[in-house]
């Protein structure tokens, strides 16, 4: 089957040259459920567009038969960002007018709702279906608010205008992803919300991190966060339901450049993933699988920073597994006072595994040298 391709206008530049966003939607025969994928977010992280063409290169290939609701896709989904180079390096994890991380300004209608208690008073007695219907409607019409403010004379700064356009595409949808990978280099797994970590299982994946804390600025967060709360407030009313909604965040490899085997793993999991949610009604050699995966909260994920600077040196490998008291790294120290270079050893607080390094190995006291999981206790 053929997608429908449509181009929207996203940024009109002081040079008159104009950016865009590409959609690329695959509807199945029968209605159903909505999936949106995106990638490239921050410009740095391009592996997400390679698998956005892998699974374009899929989908041509199915009946429409074999797709039950609607794929949405949007490789390069902020050009501004993947354009930005200082020297050979991409940067593109903030823009660089106002400063602010892509990822962090999205638009999150729970710090908007003020009578969600009320609202949840007055749902409990219907279906869960109804619910949702009632809920995202009162979404839409805060949206079209949003919309009013851009198109007023005063108009918004250009962050509100941007995210507009992204989360616009994906405000009916039932599942969200979010294709990311680290700026520096790192090993895959994805961000996973409470109530849903089942689900996380069909991606294949075998380490994660379990959102346990998050303030709704990012992509998924933004997303799913309003759903959450409704969940929350029903429960506490004595009602316990689970939307059909999920958001996610999959983090595969390292910035800068196409891993061969993170794409693997993020198109295998990202077909998998429809398949158990119903969107893909693939033939039986195409067996359902799932994997058993480590979820660290985000609460236990720990960063290291340099206590001095200098060079790193010696780095334990990434994806290492350690023990506490285990060494890290090294910083080879240059000090200017007329005393020989030292080497300075910097060791771990707790056991965990080694997730994410810096690319850099040259840092200033205080730069990021590594991230941890740390283990579950």
């Amino acid at each position: 089957m053929k997608p429908l391709i449509s181009t929207i206008d996203l940024l009109k530049l002081s040079s008159g040259d104009l950016l865009y966003l590409q959609v690329y939607k695959f509807i199945g025969k029968q209605p159903g459920k909505k999936v949106y994928i995106q990638a490239n977010l921050h410009g740095a992280e391009i592996v997400g567009n390679e698998v956005i063409y892998q699974l374009i290169d899929f989908l041509i290939t199915l009946d429409e038969s074999q797709i039950e609701g609607e794929i949405w896709l949007v490789p390069v989904c902020n050009p501004l960002g993947t354009n930005q180079r200082s020297h050979f390096f991409s940067t593109g994890r903030f823009n660089s007018y106002d400063g602010k991380n892509w990822n962090r300004i999205f638009w999150d209608y729970e710090k908007e709702f003020n009578e969600l208690e009320i609202f949840a008073g007055n749902q409990v007695e219907y279906e869960v279906e109804e619910i949702s219907k009632n809920y995202l409607a009162k979404i839409k019409i805060a949206w079209q608010q949003e919309l009013n403010k851009i198109k007023q004379p005063s108009s918004v700064p250009w962050d509100e205008q941007y995210r507009y356009h992204l989360q616009s595409l994906c405000l009916d949808a039932n599942y969200v992803i979010d294709i990311h990978s680290s700026s520096n280099q790192a090993i895959d797994y994805l961000y996973c919300f409470q109530e849903r970590q089942e689900s996380a299982k069909y991606f294949l994946l075998e380490q994660g991190i379990l959102i346990d804390e998050y303030d709704g600025n990012s992509f998924d967060e933004a997303f799913l966060k309003p759903w959450l709360a409704l969940e929350k407030k029903l429960a506490q009313l004595g009602k316990k339901v689970t939307f059909d909604l999920e958001s996610w965040t999959l983090e595969l490899g390292s910035g800068m450049q196409i891993n061969p085997d993170s794409v693997i793993r993020g198109v295998s999991g990202i077909k998998n993933y429809l398949t158990y949610q119903g969107i893909l009604k693939l033939t039986e050699n195409h067996s359902l699988q799932k994997v058993e995966i480590n979820l660290v909260k985000k609460s236990q994920i720990q960063d290291y920073y340099a206590p001095t600077g200098g060079m790193i040196r010696a780095r334990i490998p990434l994806g290492s597994k350690i023990k506490r008291g285990d060494k890290l790294y090294q910083i080879l120290s240059f000090n200017k006072q007329t005393k020989l270079p030292t080497v300075i050893e910097v060791c771990a607080e707790t056991d965990g595994l080694v997730f994410d390094v810096a690319t850099n190995q040259a840092v200033n006291q205080g730069e990021y040298v590594l991230g941890m999981m740390n283990a579950n206790t």
